[in-house]
């Protein structure tokens, strides 16, 4: 199974950009999304790697149960399974991260270098009322990839405008 991980801050278009890459490829993805929540950003890591990788490196079928956002705030959802893929895109805020970083066959950063497009494009797609989250959660991950210095190690920049 080949292994790509498409990062970036929010709003900077990786959903879509991931979404793209999977069609182009025949692709599985599994968002971050699926993972973390408002007070949890990046710290489920280990639930990802029981629940999906691991399996699928072992060639089976993953299963796990995803996040649901309906509400704006996250709560668990709805039982996933993944068969084996021949490519997994792993997609979100931290799917690049140095701990993974030696399995990736791919690390994709998608950029979108104005903070306040980036805001104003997650804050169309999650509501107004996910604002303040938003503000919170950019200003995380701002932190986060400085410690993990995740652009600095991927194999392709994606620039979007």
């Amino acid at each position: 199974m080949r292994l790509v991980a498409v990062d970036g801050p929010s709003g900077s278009g990786k959903s879509t950009y991931a979404a793209r890459l999977a069609e182009e490829l025949g692709a599985t993805v599994v968002p971050t999304d699926h993972f973390a929540t408002w007070t949890d950003p990046v710290s489920w890591w280990p639930r990802l790697l029981a629940d999906v990788l691991e399996p699928l490196w072992h060639g089976r079928e993953a299963r796990y149960q995803r996040m649901d956002w309906t509400d704006g705030w996250p709560k668990l959802g709805d039982r996933v399974t993944v068969p084996v893929p021949d490519v997994l895109i792993i997609e979100g805020v931290s799917a690049a991260r140095r701990s993974i970083a030696a399995r990736l066959d791919e690390a994709i950063w998608v950029e979108l270098p104005d903070p306040e497009e980036r805001l104003r494009r997650a804050v169309e797609r999650d509501g107004e009322q996910n604002r303040r989250h938003l503000e919170r959660w950019q200003a995380f991950e701002r932190g986060w990839f400085a410690v993990d210095d995740t652009r600095s190690r991927a194999d392709r920049i994606v620039t979007v405008t």
